[in-house]
């Protein structure tokens, strides 16, 4: 499973910018973990939309009398909205905020697990699908596959309308918690929103906390940030860039043309075909997900990002070679 790091911060014209010296002194009051709480309750949200397809699939074509080409729309369209959501979520969150961006995914992946709730046939269901597909682009690796894990595993045990209600749970408690936590604070600098800038970072910081030091190295950056040239698509196109551009695409490409989508919105039928029970293979699949992403989370910063690629890539390489042949055989 490949791990990849985003930052909102452009890379054309970063080589002007000058080294910002971070404050490390400062406390980590209650208000940043429960931040970070609220904030990756998107990513569990996340995982559970991937996962949700593939331990319902026999009860939602029984319930629903649903052919298979149905529910493989149902299935898929998940992939479609989320890609409509990573497009249009840069500029939702510099437009209303990150805490807004967050709020607009949580409306729709809200809407869409009541859509699929109470549906009564494949229209409605895609219509939910796709809508938390949406949500789930704008929330852009833990949590995420916990998320995944936990709807396999509870999958196996609840029927399809409770495991959507499951679903509901993160977005619910995301929703309600951004109504506690600040904005943040590099967006309303950016913003020029001086006054509730400091305000937002003292909350984070504590009251108690110094945070001059702080807000100067932001409103600092922001303003270098500023003065940059604004870059342009065909920008990241030149030579100087177009490595990195490479590995990091290729990497994006590699990850989903590898199948995982595939075998995750499909695996309780999978491990039913290589006749596996498919209950126990499913949460064999969310328990194996969890310690290998755990333990390269783990390994990222000592071991380096390369010789987890390419183990990675190896373990993808491997299994897309043994599912093939798996389903050839099959078939002949």
């Amino acid at each position: 499973m490949f791990i990849i790091l985003r930052r909102r911060e452009p890379l054309i014209g970063e080589k002007n910018k000058q080294p910002v010296n971070e404050t490390k002194d400062y406390h980590h009051p209650w208000m940043v973990y429960f931040t970070t709480f609220i904030v990756v309750c998107g990513s569990f949200e996340f995982g559970v939309c991937v996962g949700y397809s593939s331990p319902t699939q026999d009860a939602i074509r029984k319930d629903l009398s649903l052919s298979l080409a149905e529910y493989s729309l149902f299935g898929s369209i998940l992939t479609f909205g989320a890609m409509i959501g990573a497009k249009t979520s840069g500029p939702i969150a510099d437009l209303v905020g990150r805490k807004g961006a967050m709020r607009v995914s949580s409306a729709f992946c809200i809407a869409g697990w009541l859509v699929i709730y109470f549906s009564k046939g494949p229209v409605s269901l895609d219509i939910g699908r796709l809508a938390t597909g949406y949500g789930m682009g704008v929330f852009s690796y833990f949590m995420i596959v916990i998320g995944g894990s936990t709807a396999f595993i509870f999958g196996t045990i609840l029927s399809w309308r409770a495991l959507s209600i499951i679903g509901l749970i993160p977005t619910v408690v995301l929703l309600l918690g951004l109504f506690f936590i600040p904005e943040s604070p590099r967006w309303l600098a950016k913003r020029g929103l001086t006054k509730d800038f400091v305000a937002a970072l003292q909350i984070l910081r504590g009251k108690d906390a110094d945070i001059s030091q702080e807000a100067k190295e932001i409103q600092d950056y922001i303003t270098s940030l500023e003065k940059l040239a604004k870059p342009k698509v065909l920008d990241l196109f030149q030579k100087r860039y177009l490595r990195s551009l490479t590995i990091g695409v290729g990497l994006m490409v590699c990850q989903q043309f590898g199948g995982i989508n595939g075998v995750g919105f499909y695996a309780s039928s999978i491990f039913d075909l290589a006749g596996f029970p498919s209950a126990t293979g499913t949460i064999l699949f969310a328990i194996l997900q969890i310690v290998i992403t755990g333990v390269g989370a783990a390994l990222i910063d000592k071991a380096g990002r390369k010789p987890l690629l390419l183990v990675s890539g190896s373990g993808l390489v491997t299994g897309s070679i043994f599912t093939a042949v798996a389903f050839y055989l099959k078939v002949l």
